[in-house]
């Protein structure tokens, strides 16, 4: 067995994660020149973009919308800033919004308000003559990040070894790149959401006795607990040690090998401000990401996708009161679209996405105005071959699920 060794590698996007967080609830954006100065890495544009108000820019993406017509299609993710999501022609979760994609054929150019990954996988999904733009190309995913290629290969590679050709089948969350994805397609292995997760683990384990889950620790524990899969059975992956930290025996006994990864938004959230939540609600009803800790989705009533959460406040009886564990920007939509009801983040700092927040109205405005000229502009391409695979494992899932 060759071992490599790395030293331990943290994504610039998860350092920079807090760059945004603030305790004023108001989150209006201001003039691009004024947010560089959070100090994150911001993607460069003409000067007249970075000093142009908010509300002119808002008026200049309404005109070159109506300019490009039935040309454009702009996806906007449920974590962008409002000021980003209402020029949405639909809002969603990461698939749902790239599966819309591949529906809109009149559509030459798919603008996505998102970060990398989605912008990736809905250039997966599309056809060849459509262009998928990315308007900030800082705008990454600090849990994708932490799934280098180079690290999965070496991990697969020892698992070959350890656990044989039919040891282990790999699933990996829609949070993450096109090449991890791709790895998965190549290898017998699948995609999943975290709506269909446990539908995705089923498939798998019907097939080999393992699952190696990429790249999100907490929403692979969570489901594997959800189908019966005890805590002894699982083990994290460190990329950074050999074999992962584990011993062979070890890997051989686990039905679960998690990534070691996770969501810099949904591990802000503690048991204690659940607790915090109840005792000033007593009828209080808690709702949170499966991206959260294990402690936090057993504190909480209830656990599921962005759409879920959407689902189950809008679906609840008038003056119920919910707490929330997701981003601050969806939350805040959820309780301004449900005001016979009281809705609020867990956590009481407002840290929005740092690498959504990034999608700022300036960079749409001059993706948009560049379109209008006929020029293209951070367009998202994957190679014909990373794109067959992914393709193959979001297919798998799409006939499973």
């Amino acid at each position: 067995m060759v071992v490599t060794l790395r030293e331990p590698m943290v994504p610039i996007t998860e350092i920079e994660r807090s760059a945004f967080c603030q305790t004023d609830k108001d989150l209006k954006s201001k003039t691009l020149e004024e947010e560089f100065n959070k100090g994150v890495r911001w993607q460069k544009l003409p000067i007249s973009y970075m000093r142009t108000s908010p509300e002119e820019l808002d008026t200049r993406i309404t005109e070159a919308k109506a300019a490009l017509g039935q040309r454009l299609l702009i996806l906007g993710h449920h974590y962008q800033r409002d000021e980003v999501i209402k020029h949405a022609d639909l809002r969603g979760d990461s698939f749902k919004l790239s599966q819309y994609a591949a529906t809109q054929t009149k559509a030459e150019s798919i603008v996505f308000c998102g970060v990398h990954f989605m912008a990736e996988t809905a250039d997966i999904l599309s056809s060849q003559n459509q262009s998928v733009s990315l308007p900030n190309l800082t705008a990454g995913c600090s849990m994708a990040d932490m799934a280098r290629l180079d690290d999965v290969l070496d991990c697969w590679d020892d698992l070959q070894e350890v656990l044989g050709p039919e040891g282990v089948t790999p699933i990996t969350y829609m949070n993450s790149p096109a090449s991890i994805k791709a790895q998965c397609g190549r290898n017998e292995g699948i995609v999943c959401t975290s709506s269909n997760a446990p539908a995705t683990f089923e498939w798998a384990l019907g097939r080999r006795e393992r699952i190696i889950f990429l790249p999100d620790q907490h929403l692979g524990r969570n489901t594997g607990l959800r189908m019966g899969i005890g805590l002894d059975e699982m083990l994290v992956w460190n990329p950074f040690k050999p074999l992962g930290g584990h011993t062979e025996d070890e890997l051989r006994r686990a039905r679960l090998i998690l990534w070691q990864g996770h969501c810099s938004v949904h591990t802000r959230f503690t048991v204690p401000q659940i607790e915090r939540a109840r005792l000033q609600y007593p009828d209080i009803r808690v709702v949170v990401h499966p991206e959260t800790t294990m402690e936090v989705v057993q504190a909480a009533d209830y656990n599921g996708s962005t759409e879920y959460i959407i689902k189950v406040i809008d679906d609840a009886p008038a003056g119920s009161v919910w707490a929330v564990g997701t981003e601050v920007n969806l939350v805040n939509r959820i309780a301004a679209e449900n005001p016979d009801k009281t809705v609020f983040c867990l956590d009481s700092v407002v840290c929005p996405c740092s690498t959504m927040y990034r999608i700022h109205p300036a960079y749409v405005a001059w993706v948009l105005e560049g379109l209008v000229e006929g020029v293209v502009v951070n367009q998202i391409t994957v190679d014909e071959e990373t794109s067959g695979y992914a393709r193959i494992a979001l297919d798998r899932m799409l006939s499973t699920v």
